[in-house]
């Protein structure tokens, strides 16, 4: 597993974009980035506001597009791409 201090700037940025998606899992982030879900919760502790870490910790709690193993076989959209429409802050 890669440190998420190790990563540049727009990496960062980017793992945060893909953890606030619900249609990213963490095994997408894993895949991409080396880190793991512990991994991603710490760059999330580190990276946002206290409140927004809260609210991103509530937001995922429980929600099962999050986990590959969790969701339902037929849900139709892949969640290795995620929108074009915004872009890393590097």
């Amino acid at each position: 597993m890669n440190s998420s201090s190790a990563l540049p700037p727009g990496d960062v940025s980017r793992v945060i974009q893909m953890a606030w998606e619900d249609r990213t899992t963490f095994e997408t982030i894993e895949q991409q980035f080396g880190l793991n879900e512990s991994a991603v919760v710490r760059l999330m502790r580190r990276e946002l506001l206290p409140s927004s870490f809260k609210m991103w910790r509530q937001r995922m709690a429980g929600r099962v597009t999050k986990h590959r193993a969790l969701r339902d076989p037929g849900m139709p959209y892949r969640d290795t791409h995620t929108a074009d429409h915004r872009r890393a802050n590097c």
